[in-house]
Order: C-alpha cells, then structure tokens, then sequence
C-alpha cells in the first residue's frame, strides 16, 4: 500500500498542528488535502495520542497508525519491553503479528524476523512503520494456518526450527464477545500444539489475564512458565512459555511469575505446585498490613506469599497479611496501621478506602460514615480470624 501521501511532510505537519483539536469538531471540517480524506488524518492523530502514552517509540514522523481496534489490542510498550528480556536467537516467528509492537521488542535481539498477518492493510502498515524505523524482516500476508501448512511441506526438505514462535490469539468472536477458554480462541492452541512444537523448541504466547491459571496447566503441555504482567496494578497479560525440552521424566513444576510494572514492587516468583502445599497462619491485625498486588492475587499466591515472608493471613478469606515487624521487599502494599472503633470516625475525613471481606463496600462506608475519597491515609475495613475490623494508616 502507498501510504507516500500519508507521510508527506504537510500532511504531517498538520497532523502534529491538531493533536490538541477537538476530533469531533475536526471530522466536520473539509479535508485541506484533496487526496487525503479528513477521517483518514483524524485516525493518524488519534494513533499519535495514543501512542504517546501506550508506545512513545512511534512517536516520530513518518509512522502509520491502524484504526482503533488494533492500537486497543496492541500490547503496551512496557509489557512487550518486559517480555523482550533474555530473549535472543537466530530466528524469531511472530504468528499473529498485527500492529507489531509485541514483535518489534522480541525479536530484536534476533539475526532473522519473520512476522505473518492475514489483514493486509495492517502487513503493509506494520512494513512502512519498521522501516521508517530501520527494522528489518520478512512481512508475509496470510492468515496463520496456511502459513503452518506450507512450512510443513516445506520440512520434508532440509528445514531448521525458529528459535522462538510468538503468538497471541484472537480473544473476541464475530460479535465481538470476548473469548476465555483455550478451543475458542482463535487459533484453537490445542489443535495447533503439536504443529508448534515441530517448527520451534520454545513457544511464547500471550493471553488474557481473565483466564485461569489451573485450567491452562491442566490442558497445555510442557509450560516452563507463566508470567502475570500487571502495569500499575492492573493486570494486563497472561504470557506462557511452552519448551520442548521439558520431556515427560524431566517434567519440571510450572514456575509462576508475578510482575507489577511501573512500580517499585519486586516479581514474585513461585512453582505452581508449592502454593498447594504451602500453609498459612491466622492472626488477628498486628502492626504492619500487607496487601498484595493484582498480579499476585491473579496467581491465586494466597498461602505461598504468607510463608516465604513469613506474614500472619488474617482470615481464609481475606487476602490480607500482617505482622509485628516491618518485612522488606513485600511486592504490594505495606501499611503501618492501628485498630479503631467505627465511633472514632469524623465526618469529612478524608482516606483511600479499601474494603475487603466485609458485608459493606467502599462506596457504602464513605455514605454511611460521611467520609470523603483522598489525601494519603488508607482506612481499611476487613475480617480477620477474630471478627470485623477497622484499620487506618499512619
């Protein structure tokens, strides 16, 4: 696709003029450019916006940006980053390529780069982009299961492996409904696995974080790890990593890992199995409060966190932990609190409140107590294993 109008330096220069523009108003207007439509360039300035906060990497002239629903399901910038670590090889395999920012980062430390997309527009954007950027791969348009056919003709000649094959399946139906078991993602993985497993010895892919865990390990084979990327405490991917080598007397516990990005909180990391095994003690509010972050809480680490800290849970269902000292390092949040009676409450104080096995939530206690959202205290109110509680920051 030419896309020379597009980049032209007016063109551009406009663009960079109405990043500010109200986009409604803008669409209304006449194109001053007789070969660009007015909606084509409010896409490139709505691309620009987003991609200043989710991949600053494209903020420079001469990119393409793809309509919305691509730059929505493209990974961010920090998560493809985070990735991206420790990956190296000769040959690199992105089997659903798309906008390109997760190929973009994983690959780059790769001799070979191979990316397959089945929309055309979306190849050709993805070329002039890598390009512009001075990357350099091979951009084939298909769609995912006649590339994996040809390849398997192409192995009864002399074929090598990809070093790495990447993949993120498709997550919505035609009526966009989103998707959470494995068979109606789209590729099906178990019906591609064994085809992944003949072209590559390590196999990468992301999906999303609202599938479970226990069901993934039940159904998929050879997963070394799974990582949960939160980015400020928002859980955005479940990434597998699927090795040949992990042959059946050598099967090795599935390592889980726990990343909260943009914070300052450390990965947590632990074998799947172990959190079966692990205990928690019970106690009632000591003087330190710890609250996971989400990542840790996607990865169900409820016992496993309280004994390699060595925290007190307050109740078995209360993901909350405590403890006499301060420990370090703890990935979420610490709080040194102390107990107070509902009686102690002022009306107008302000608290981040937080409400956790409790029979009211947050918006409830603020009416009820007349309390106001900010400033820097947390008031939590919980059970623990002695009953109802109330606890505020200090």
């Amino acid at each position: 696709m030419d896309f020379s109008k597009l980049i032209s330096s007016d063109i551009q220069n406009y663009i960079n003029q109405n990043l500010n523009s109200d986009l409604t108003k803008l669409l209304l207007k006449k194109s001053p450019f007789p070969d660009v439509s007015m909606q084509e360039i409010v896409q490139q300035i709505k691309g620009r916006k987003t991609a200043e906060k989710k991949f600053p990497f494209l903020t420079k002239e001469g990119i393409i940006f793809p309509p919305n629903l691509n730059l929505e399901q493209a990974s961010s910038q920090s998560t493809a980053e985070y990735k991206a670590q420790n990956l190296t090889g000769k040959s690199f395999l992105d089997l659903t390529c798309g906008f390109g920012i997760d190929a973009y980062f994983l690959s780059q430390n790769f001799d070979e780069v191979t990316l397959i997309e089945q929309n055309p527009q979306l190849i050709s954007i993805v070329e002039n982009n890598w390009k512009t950027l001075g990357r350099k791969a091979h951009f084939i348009n298909k769609n995912l299961e006649e590339f994996l056919e040809n390849l398997r003709q192409a192995q009864i000649d002399n074929f090598n492996k990809f070093d790495v094959v990447y993949l993120d399946p498709a997550r919505r139906d035609q009526q966009n409904k989103k998707k959470f078991l494995l068979e109606d993602l789209s590729p099906n993985l178990l019906e591609i696995e064994e085809q992944l497993h003949s072209i590559s010895d390590k196999i990468i892919v992301k999906l999303s974080p609202l599938i479970d865990i226990s069901y993934l390990i039940s159904e998929l084979k050879n997963i070394s790890e799974i990582q949960i990327i939160a980015v400020r405490n928002e859980v955005k991917e479940l990434v597998l990593i699927i090795e040949n080598n992990l042959s059946i007397g050598n099967q090795q516990p599935t390592t889980i890992k726990c990343v909260n990005l943009e914070s300052n909180e450390p990965e947590f990391l632990f074998n799947f199995n172990d959190e079966k095994s692990a205990k928690s003690e019970f106690s009632e509010s000591l003087k330190f409060l710890y609250i996971p972050n989400n990542s840790i809480l996607k990865a169900g680490a409820f016992n496993i966190i309280s004994e390699k800290f060595g925290l007190k849970k307050l109740h078995p269902n209360t993901h909350f932990y405590t403890s006499e000292n301060k420990i370090e390092n703890f990935p979420g949040r610490v709080l040194e609190i102390e107990k107070i009676e509902a009686k102690d409450l002022k009306k107008g104080e302000k608290y981040n409140l937080v409400s956790k096995n409790y029979p009211l939530k947050a918006e409830e206690i603020k009416k009820k107590y007349k309390l106001n959202d900010g400033g820097n205290l947390y008031l939590v109110f919980t059970q623990s294993i002695n009953g109802k509680e109330i606890l505020r920051s200090h």
